[in-house]
């Protein structure tokens, strides 16, 4: 009968049998992502025609340089008030309900349309023809924004 197995002895594994493990994992991959590599070449060729892949070496090559040139002008008051502006932007445009500024833009759009229109025709306006229009039902709800976005605006300018 033979003695039970009291330890087990690992095969090391060489360098050699690793490379190669490698080697054919890196075989398998290329075989089965063809097509992909294909493209990549492809778009790799067409970046060093074009001397793109060039100038990206050259600007890693200076990344230092660029980026201290990058900070330097993101630093400046106009870069930072820009920013500060967009922030500012951004924060009013999350605050107004995305359908109101939908009805907005589109009454807007069919404003200047009229305008645009009205420009076109060379009839003058007179004092009678503007109290006429007050009579016009959106002539007259125009006019009751208008009047109404001027009085908030007002407001907010006292705060």
């Amino acid at each position: 009968m033979a003695s039970p197995i009291r330890t087990i002895r690992k095969q090391p594994v060489t360098k050699e049998e690793i490379v190669e493990q490698n080697l054919e994992n890196l075989k398998e991959l290329v075989s089965e992502n063809k097509e992909t590599i294909h493209q990549l070449f492809s778009i790799l060729n067409e970046l060093q025609e074009m001397g793109a892949l060039e100038a990206a070496e050259k600007l890693l090559e200076a990344r230092e340089d660029v980026a201290e040139i990058a900070l330097g002008q993101l630093t400046r008051k106009p870069a930072t008030n820009l920013m500060n502006h967009l922030m500012n932007a951004a924060g009013a445009l999350s605050t107004i309900d995305p359908e109101a500024t939908k009805t907005l833009a589109n009454s807007f759009t069919n404003g200047l349309d009229e305008a645009k229109n009205a420009l076109n025709n060379d009839e003058k306006l007179g004092v009678f023809d503007v109290l006429k229009m007050l009579n016009d039902s959106d002539v007259n709800r125009g006019l009751h924004f208008a009047l109404h976005f001027l009085k908030g605006f007002g407001k907010s300018l006292k705060e």
